[in-house]
């Protein structure tokens, strides 16, 4: 008697073991479909508030060099004003279809930019610029309008921008460049310190 009810306690129920099966399996799915689709929304949330991009030129030099990938903020500008000094990533306006540029900003909506013997200046004022490769030789004036940047490269003296091909409309902004992040070695977050004072 006691062997009997020993014997049917032991035995494995098949009914039972089928549908922990069928829950482990279950379970596993759900954690692959959930796995995937948080690695969907951080995907197309990440694209949607940063892009990367590899920079192809020496305009930006010593700033950025050839080479280096660059994060870049999509939507600091629906919060905040572009400031002088930011470095930007912009649509060219002479061919938008290009590959975005990237250039610093030097003049804002309505100021007066003067590149005389050297020298930037705004308004009257010149402009201490400790980024650059080399003062440009290059000279002219600009009236920015109300509702575009006027944006020079830091290697002033190889650099198709605004002193060539005129302002950057506003609209053609993508966002700004917050850092470098690779090659490691050359790591370094843009627009701290180098939005540059005017000296009187």
């Amino acid at each position: 008697m006691y062997m009997n009810r020993f014997f049917s306690e032991s035995q494995p129920d098949p009914n039972q073991e089928a549908s922990n099966r069928g829950t482990s399996e279950r379970l596993f799915v759900r954690d692959i479909l959930e796995t995937v689709i948080l690695s969907m929304l951080l995907f197309f949330g990440i694209n949607f508030l940063s892009a990367r991009i590899r920079i192809e030129s020496i305009s930006m030099q010593p700033t950025l060099y050839d080479g280096n990938f660059v994060l870049v903020n999509r939507i600091a500008y629906r919060f905040f004003q572009p400031e002088r000094g930011d470095v930007i990533v912009f649509h060219p306006p002479v061919n938008p279809d290009e590959e975005p540029y990237i250039k610093r900003v030097i003049g804002l909506p309505g100021e007066k930019i003067l590149v005389e013997n050297g020298i930037v200046y705004i308004n009257g004022i010149s402009l201490r610029e400790n980024y650059i490769k080399d003062a440009p030789n290059y000279q002219g004036s600009w009236v920015v309008p109300n509702d575009s940047l006027f944006v020079l490269g830091d290697n002033r003296n190889n650099s198709s921008d605004s002193h060539s091909w005129g302002v950057v409309p506003i609209e053609n902004v993508i966002g700004t460049a917050e850092v470098i992040y690779w090659p490691p070695e050359q790591w370094k977050i843009l627009n701290v310190n180098t939005a540059f004072a005017a000296s009187p």
